[in-house]
């Protein structure tokens, strides 16, 4: 595990040998390595012996310079913030460098040793590695002895080559798309055992690009069966067979419905979730779910409040591009390699397709070569099938300052009847278009067309905030200031998703420590890096709706929480999601109460087996400003999880993200300083005790 200061930075070699100075890079990824040129020497630097080693590999498969080789590998005394310290490989050149890089030959000044644009990039491609590495999980062992294996995963590897490709010699996006849809079918149909069809594909944003001759590697496996629908999660990989790397190119997830012999659904066997990562996903795909029925509805809300304005960053002088000379009509004959066993037209051919109309709409907009980078979320309205024509319009909806959104429909029709077309789907794509330098350029207005031009004008701003939204809340880290996120009715499903899936993942962890137990309750930490989380658990004699009626009223929790003195109701957001401003006690001298505006999100379960849960997070709004005498506080992620042990007996399980807000009430009880937590759930258990009776409400 990467620790200390080098976890938020990458330090990339500088252009010439020669040069003294570090570079810093902010990766994403957090990868640590560093690279130190001193007078001919090459430093590498990480926080642990493998990653060095690994740095060194990279740069040695790279250096164009004979006899330039690894001297030694040393372990530094240098301490860094975390108290270790960090390896080092030296290389030693052959040759000492002068000022700039240059060393002198006969009078003559040599050429500088320049360091291949190649080398950082491939320091960025281990550190994708790295994360890949970190989040695998151990191997699971079967009983008799034999790794387990995902009974519905299936690989599928391809080879680019230039029938893939467009003309920059990058892989075409629709071609990835029916690789990905047909992977992930052989996925829903080895769990069903019956033909699928797809549903609905979930966001996908593309991460890199990929050229002829890398290595697409695509992996597919149900995360969870519904009644007569399952997800399946895809992630696809790229590998480049002359350097040994892969990085990660994007990950989606795919919703296919069963199709049994006759025209009716089929009733799905339940998954089984066996790792952890499947019991996270597992969890995780309930509200995903609960999200995609909620997408369209909160897209509508959104447009039809008058909150979306026209974007104004572009100066008086640019010029603007109508919407009509942007737009893109194509036919398309449906055959039998388009279509399934059962004649329906693959869902990934009916989106390569789709891509293909939309690329060409967005290159008459840019007129140059855009880079597709995201799809919005879409849904198949209905099938086609062998035969059928599929009619296909692009247009232009929106353009902003460096990103424009372009939308396709598709329709199917038959030859018999040419003027009954059945729209079978609508797709937004979103684009850029790179300068010379790989910059993003600036881009034209659009002026969209009266009418229904306008309405596609304001729904995909509206899209564009939703996409936003969605990456900053999800994106936000615990070492981020501050951690709340703004809600607003746009986003309130997103946070709510958000609120929710962020508890499962907690819950969903390995190698909890037991730290202390007292009166029946179990203290448990979590350290991982520079996180560090707390879960209580215990078991009460009282039904589990009713200890979830109780838990979920936050507005009785000061009756057995002492940590919390009021949790005012600051909004009902609906009947699972409220937000609360909440005072508290603050354990700093320097102040006397603090107080949070939190989000609560509570569900039921979406199936047998599945727990009762109520998440916390804080949220930020105009209505809750910080209040003068109360330091406000943060919550990133806390709540309950409830699973049924017997008809009258419950078990209660808490889980918190420290955080400087909330640390201070718990360090005292790990430290054994304090029994307060402790103490507190006992309450909890009396208050629970004391309400079972009381009159229930349908959840």
């Amino acid at each position: 595990m990467v620790g200390g200061p080098f976890r938020q930075l990458i330090f990339v070699l500088g252009s010439e040998v020669g040069c003294t100075h570090i570079q810093p890079f902010a990766n994403r990824r957090g990868f640590c390595s560093s690279v130190v040129l001193r007078n001919g020497t090459a430093v590498i630097k990480s926080a642990s012996q493998t990653e060095t080693t690994i740095c060194s590999n990279v740069l040695k498969s790279f250096v164009a310079c004979p006899g330039a080789v690894p001297q030694r590998l040393i372990m530094a005394a240098e301490t860094d913030m975390s108290g270790g310290g960090h390896w080092e490989i030296h290389w030693q050149f052959p040759w000492k460098p002068g000022p700039g890089g240059r060393k002198r030959e006969g009078g003559a000044l040599a050429a500088p040793w320049r360091l291949s644009t190649e080398v950082w990039i491939s320091f960025l491609m281990m550190a994708e590695m790295k994360e890949m590495e970190k989040l695998e999980e151990p191997l699971f062992i079967l009983e008799n002895g034999d790794v387990y294996t995902n009974p519905t995963e299936v690989k599928m590897s391809q080879l680019i080559l230039p029938c893939h490709a467009n003309h920059r010699g990058e892989l075409s996006t629709g071609q990835l798309l029916k690789w990905m849809d047909t992977t992930a079918c052989l996925s829903a149909e080895r769990h069903a055992n019956c033909p699928c069809v797809t549903a609905s594909v979930d966001d996908i944003d593309f991460e890199h690009t990929l050229s002829i001759g890398q290595v697409v590697n695509i992996k597919a496996k149900v995360n969870r069966a519904f009644n007569t629908s399952l997800e399946v999660g895809i992630t696809i990989m790229c590998e480049d067979p002359l350097s040994e790397t892969q990085w990660k190119v994007c990950k989606a997830f795919a919703t296919f419905v069963a199709r049994g012999s006759g025209l009716g659904k089929v009733q799905l066997k339940p998954v089984i979730p066996r790792t952890s990562e499947e019991q996270m996903e597992y969890s995780i795909a309930a509200e995903r779910r609960r999200m995609r029925l909620h997408h369209l509805e909160t897209i509508k809300d959104l447009v039809s409040s008058c909150t979306i304005q026209a974007e104004s960053n572009f100066e008086e002088s640019q010029s603007t591009v109508p919407a009509g000379m942007t737009r893109v009509e194509s036919i398309e004959l449906v055959l039998p390699p388009h279509a399934n066993h059962q004649s329906n037209t693959f869902g990934g051919q009916i989106m390569a397709w789709m891509e293909s109309v939309a690329t060409i709409s967005a290159s008459r907009f840019c007129k140059g070569h855009p880079v597709l980078k995201s799809i919005d979320m879409f849904h198949f309205r209905g099938p086609s099938q062998v035969g059928d024509r599929i009619s296909l319009k692009a247009i232009v909806n929106n353009a902003f300052k460096t990103s424009f959104e372009v939308g396709v429909c598709a329709e199917a029709y038959h030859q018999e009847d040419w003027e009954r077309k059945t729209h079978i789907n609508s797709a937004f794509l979103t684009f850029v278009m790179l300068d010379k330098d790989g910059e993003l350029s600036t881009l034209p207005r659009i002026k969209p067309e009266p009418g229904d031009g306008e309405r596609r004008y304001r729904e995909a701003s509206a899209r564009k905030k939703i996409r936003l939204d969605r990456k900053y809340i999800i994106s936000r880290k615990q070492t981020e200031v501050p951690l709340s996120v703004p809600w607003d009715p746009s986003n309130q499903v997103y946070l709510s998703y958000n609120n929710i899936s962020a508890l499962k993942m907690l819950a969903a962890k390995q190698n909890w420590v037991l730290n202390c137990t007292q009166n029946k309750a179990k203290l448990f930490t979590l350290e991982e890096g520079q996180f560090l989380s707390f879960k209580v658990e215990m078991s009460v004699s009282v039904n589990i709706k009713q200890v979830f009626m109780l838990l979920s009223d936050m507005s009785r929790r000061h009756e057995w929480d002492t940590h919390y003195q009021k949790f005012e109701l600051i909004q009902k957001v609906d009947e699972d999601d409220v937000i609360y401003h909440v005072i508290a006690p603050s354990v700093n001298k320097e102040s006397t109460f603090q107080d949070f505006v939190l989000l609560a999100s509570r569900r039921v379960p979406c199936a047998d087996g599945d727990p009762y849960l109520i998440a916390l997070r804080s949220v930020s709004l105009p209505a809750a400003p910080p209040t003068e005498g109360l330091v406000r506080s943060e919550v990133l992620c806390a709540g309950f999880t409830l699973s049924e042990e017997e008809d009258t007996r419950t078990r209660i399980t808490y889980y918190i993200q420290a955080t400087p807000g909330v640390l201070p009430y718990i360090t005292r009880d790990i430290t054994g300083l304090s029994a307060d937590l402790c103490k507190i759930f006992e309450a909890c258990n009396k208050f629970l005790e004391l309400n079972k009776d009381a009159d229930k409400v349908v959840l």
